[in-house]
């Protein structure tokens, strides 16, 4: 039996929510990182930030090596998280992760009322990328290029080894994934992205709108691959538009 309070933290738990927002990290990523997002958003929406295994206070607990293993597991948990509105919002490899985690929602006949997908190409859209096959200073040379960690904290050996293993393997889920050919979403799709991020160009983030019937917006917006924490205001007011308006009055 799963245990929910390892995978989802509330953050700022909330007696009546009108709805909740499922947050999935990056690559290396960890739920502390949807902390502000969880207190700018309560009480009206909930936060469930999902900590994956193998990091953190769960850095002892193996690995999950792919992105189809990490969502069949969430989706589980995600069975009992019902009688309010449910949207999942999942930054780079967080995106493929709640894609896959709708998907199956779907299939269920559960389906949530929105997808927001964030510095993250359609799942169709592939690179030849090989990050996780590098040296460790080459892992580290690129997530510099992307400034998703302080750069500080990878000057410091023991830190270095200890988030290595973490970015390896999630490089990994991310890269060997492929997309499986099936029915397009009925749920509405929201794709945030930063106008110059290196890896996830507008026509493939546009691409997305090919993967749902329900609705599809495509909102650029300045910056590199980790634009949203320079634009967390535009996505929380959106988003709270989109779930709080799913509430029936």
């Amino acid at each position: 039996m799963e245990d929910r309070n390892a995978w989802f933290r509330r953050f700022h738990p909330t007696a009546a929510p009108k709805a909740r927002l499922v947050c999935l990290p990056h690559a290396g990523g960890s739920a502390s990182f949807y902390f502000p997002v969880s207190r700018a958003l309560a009480p009206d929406v909930e936060v469930l930030a999902v900590q994956y295994p193998g990091r953190q206070d769960r850095r002892q607990e193996p690995m999950i090596p792919t992105i189809g293993a990490l969502a069949d597991r969430i989706t589980a948990l995600l069975r009992d998280e019902s009688g309010l509105p449910l949207a999942l919002f999942g930054h780079s490899m967080g995106a493929m992760v709640a894609y896959e985690v709708t998907r199956r929602l779907e299939a269920e006949g559960t389906g949530p009322a929105a997808l927001f997908v964030s510095g993250r190409r359609a799942p169709d859209r592939y690179r030849d990328d090989r990050v996780h096959t590098r040296s460790d200073e080459g892992v580290i040379a690129e997530i510099r290029r992307l400034s998703g960690t302080e750069t500080d904290l990878l000057g410091d050996e023991e830190v270095v080894r200890m988030i290595l293993p973490v970015l390896r393997n999630d490089y990994r889920a991310v890269e060997t994934y492929r997309h499986t050919p099936g029915a397009q979403l009925s749920t509405p799709v929201v794709a945030f992205t930063g106008t110059e991020d290196p890896v996830a160009p507008l026509p493939d983030v546009q691409a997305w709108a090919e993967h749902t019937t329900g609705g599809f917006e495509l909102v650029p917006l300045p910056g590199g691959h980790f634009f949203l924490t320079r634009h967390q205001d535009v996505l929380l007011r959106i988003m709270t538009e989109r779930l709080v308006g799913a509430v029936p009055a």
